[in-house]
């Protein structure tokens, strides 16, 4: 059995490996057309350059005449750029008992405000201990007002929703903003 550090599997097939008896044909100096595979490759060689199969599942197979090591390393340098734009999500969790405070809950408030400017998702739940689960509807009122008052800068994903011992609500931020 071969050792896997040694064959690295390819993205693309090129020059011998494309198996198929036509292709079209693209690139730089090249008229594009459809040509037999071995007229194809002859071409490319003639220029010194690599066939490399740019789409297999099109009818006939789209080939490209292109230096396939520095095609390599532009896609791996969009696939760099793409990962660096995407923004990774935190779900931040605020936490409230059934008899939570005006005040607490005015300061939790702001907390998940800055949250969500942030880009974060927000996860507020109410956690009933020992008998406080009898208080059911004022955890499900509390999590309403809280999402009520975070309308502005989040939307709500799920409603209230109870399990177990917590009610959750979940909330995401309307506008994304980049992280610095």
């Amino acid at each position: 059995m071969a050792n896997p550090r040694e064959r690295v599997e390819e993205p693309f097939r090129i020059n011998e490996k494309i198996r198929v008896p036509e292709v079209r044909l693209i690139g730089e100096n090249i008229e594009v057309g459809i040509y037999p595979t071995a007229k194809a490759l002859e071409i490319a060689r003639q220029q010194g350059l690599d066939l490399v199969e740019i789409s297999p599942k099109a009818v006939p197979p789209v080939c490209k005449i292109i230096d396939y090591s520095k095609f390599k390393y532009e896609q791996k340098k969009k696939q760099k750029e793409l990962k660096a734009k995407t923004h990774k999500t935190v779900v931040k969790e605020i936490r409230f008992g059934p008899n939570t405070d005006d005040h607490d809950f005015e300061f939790k408030l702001k907390h998940a405000e800055t949250f969500l400017k942030e880009g974060n998702k927000v996860k507020a739940y109410v956690h009933f201990a020992g008998r406080t689960i009898v208080f059911k509807e004022r955890g499900e009122i509390l999590l309403l007002k809280f999402a009520q008052a975070l309308e502005e800068v989040g939307k709500v994903d799920q409603m209230p929703k109870l399990e177990g011992k917590r009610m959750h609500v979940m909330i995401s931020p309307k506008t994304v903003k980049p992280a610095k």
